[in-house]
């Protein structure tokens, strides 16, 4: 099970060291959940209506909120923080991981030598998601278009759980591509060939702990789209902040993990017993 919770070990011994990486993708990943969308789609279901247009289903499960242009603002904004940040959090917390000092000297360099890259994978991933959530979203709008509703509920669950283990499964092929990168040195392909071996050994070990995080945060988003919209926000703000910091602390540690390298921080921490 070191696979699936060594990260939130690292996370909540280091809390106060990682968490201002977090504070800004969290606000702008809570502003951009379009809570009307995923309300309009969560109640369509349980009342076993499913009367919903395309627009409808897409809005509830796309990145970028389309209600507003203040919206489509927050949801850019997101992803520049995603960029910015995870770029940081990955440096510093390998820095503190293979020396064992939780300083910021030498993350600025890592920044400025990967930043560009972080910009091309975060770009990639972004469309493969849209693309991924643009055909469940079409799969469900033609289940839903089923005259027995009970089977279209039945179709619709299926058909969600296929589509967001599919996702996971495809979020394991690349996770460890941004440490290995961060790590090695290795180009783009280099470092996708590499990691991908790396990953092969642990992947649904990957999944499980995947699964186990963000299985109860899609929960409690859906829960939230119900109830007012300062409270959601306020909430998911806190949720997304862990969210992030453990995709990418769980980044860093298993990296270290199947490319068997020493941690420093854990080695320092055992002389200082």
């Amino acid at each position: 099970m070191r696979t699936v919770f060594e990260h939130w070990k690292y996370i909540f011994k280091n809390l106060w060291f990682v968490l201002p990486f977090a504070v800004m993708p969290a606000v702008f990943l809570a502003l951009s959940v379009d809570f009307s969308g995923v309300c309009v789609l969560a109640r369509s279901f349980f009342t076993a209506e499913l009367e919903l247009g395309y627009t409808d289903i897409f809005r509830a499960w796309s990145f970028f909120r389309f209600d507003s242009a203040l919206g489509a603002v927050y949801s850019v904004l997101a992803i520049v923080c995603l960029v910015v940040f995870t770029c940081l959090l990955l440096a510093f917390v390998e820095k503190h991981m293979r020396i064992g000092k939780r300083t910021m000297s030498g993350v600025l360099s890592q920044f400025r030598a990967h930043i560009w890259a972080f910009i091309g994978i975060t770009l990639l991933f972004t469309v493969v998601y849209e693309l991924w959530a643009a055909v469940l979203s079409a799969v469900l709008f033609a289940v839903s278009a089923i005259d027995a509703k009970a089977l279209a509920c039945i179709l619709f669950v299926f058909v969600s759980l296929a589509f967001m283990f599919a996702l996971l499964f495809l979020i394991s092929m690349f996770y460890l591509w941004l440490p290995c990168m961060l790590i090695t040195g290795f180009g783009a392909y280099s470092a996708l060939l590499y990691s991908y071996r790396l990953v092969m050994g642990v992947r649904w070990k990957l999944i499980l702990s995947l699964l186990i995080t963000y299985a109860p945060c899609f929960i409690l988003i859906v829960g939230l789209s119900f109830g007012p919209a300062w409270l959601a926000g306020i909430i998911a703000f806190a949720v997304f902040m862990f969210a992030y910091l453990s995709f990418c602390v769980r980044m860093v540690s298993l990296y270290f993990e199947t490319d068997k390298l020493d941690r420093e921080d854990l080695l320092r921490s055992y002389r200082e017993l």
